[in-house]
C-alpha cells in the first residue's frame, strides 16, 4: 500500500462555510503540513479524516480502509487540539482506558512516555499544563502501533523547548518509513522543521500541496512596479500585494527573466501571499 492517506472529491458544507472538493494524497514515509489561517477548514478536514465528521460527498481511503473500521482506527493515532481526554481523569485512568480500547495498547510503552516527559499518574488533567496534556495525547497516541498519526495544532501554545520535544518524537515515529503524520500547524518553524510536503488550505479549498523543498525552490518573492508586473507572463504570478511604493508578487522562478531579482522566500510568505493578497493563480 503505497499510501497512508487518500481523500478524493471530499465536501462538508455548514452555514457560510464548506469543504470544496478538496483532493490530497499523504503517501507512506512523508510527513504532510497542514497549514491554513484560523477557520480556513484544517480541524474540519481532519475530523472528517477521522470520521468524526460527516462529508456530505467524496471518498475517503485511510491505510487501504476507512476510519470508521476498528481494524484501521486502530492503526491511527490522533492527537485533536482539545486533547481528547475527560479533564477529570489522570494518566493512570486513561492507560486502563485506552488499553480496553485498543487490542495492540502497550502499557509499558506507555508509562514509558509517561516517565521520559515526567507526567504524574495520579494527576488529574485538569491540572495539567497545555504542555502536558499534548505530551500526554502524543503518548496515547504513539503506544498502540499506529502507522498515520493525525495531529491538530499539537505545538500551538507550546514552548519552544517542549515544541521541540514534540518534533523529536515525530522524528522517531518517521524512522519506520511505512509511517506517515498529518501535522496541522499554523506555526510554519516548525513544519521547515520536518515536514517533507507542504498542503494550504484556504477557505474550504486546498490552493497546493506539495513538497516542501520543491515549493520553496520553485517560488520567490518579486518587488517591482506595477509596469513590471503588467509586463510579466500572468501564469508566473500566484499572488499580489500592492502598496503605495510598488507591487511585491508571489512569483514562479522559471517564469521570471534571469535578470530580474527574485528573493527567497518562506513557507510562512507564500500563506501570507495566498491569505492577505490578490490571488491571480
Amino acid at each position: 500500500m503505497k499510501n497512508a492517506l487518500e481523500i478524493r472529491g471530499l465536501t462538508r458544507k455548514y452555514e457560510g462555510f464548506a469543504l470544496d472538493s478538496v483532493n490530497l494524497t499523504l503517501p507512506r514515509g512523508c510527513v504532510m503540513g497542514l497549514v491554513g489561517e484560523n477557520g480556513a477548514g484544517k480541524t474540519t478536514l481532519i475530523k472528517t479524516v477521522l470520521d468524526l465528521v460527516r462529508q456530505d460527498s467524496g471518498e475517503i481511503e485511510v491505510l487501504g480502509g476507512r476510519a470508521d473500521d476498528a481494524a484501521v482506527r486502530e492503526r491511527i493515532g490522533a492527537v485533536l487540539e482539545d486533547g481528547g481526554f475527560l479533564s477529570t481523569m489522570n494518566a493512570a485512568q486513561v492507560d486502563t482506558l485506552l488499553g480496553r480500547a485498543y487490542r495492540a495498547w502497550d502499557g509499558a510503552q506507555f508509562a514509558s512516555y509517561l516517565d521520559r516527559f515526567g507526567i504524574e499518574r495520579r494527576k488529574a488533567i485538569k491540572d495539567y499544563s497545555r504542555g502536558m496534556k499534548m505530551k500526554l495525547s502524543i503518548a496515547a497516541a504513539l503506544s498502540h502501533g499506529a502507522e498515520l498519526l493525525i495531529l491538530d495544532e499539537a505545538t500551538s501554545g507550546l514552548d519552544p523547548v517542549v515544541r521541540d520535544e514534540v518534533l523529536d518524537l515525530l522524528y522517531d515515529f518517521m524512522q519506520d518509513e511505512t509511517h506517515a503524520v498529518l501535522l496541522s500547524s499554523h506555526i510554519t518553524s516548525d513544519l521547515d522543521k520536518i515536514a517533507d510536503n507542504i498542503t494550504f488550505i484556504h477557505h474550504g479549498r486546498i490552493l497546493l500541496s506539495e513538497g516542501r523543498d520543491e515549493l520553496i525552490d520553485r517560488h520567490g518573492v518579486l518587488r517591482c512596479t506595477e509596469e513590471q508586473l503588467d509586463a510579466l507572463d500572468p501564469d508566473a504570478v500566484r499572488a499580489v500585494r500592492k502598496g503605495a511604493f510598488g507591487c511585491e508578487a508571489l512569483v514562479k522562478r522559471d517564469g521570471i527573466p534571469e535578470n530580474w531579482p527574485v528573493e527567497p522566500v518562506s513557507v510562512e510568505q507564500i500563506m501570507m501571499f495566498l491569505t492577505k493578497g490578490e490571488e491571480v493563480r
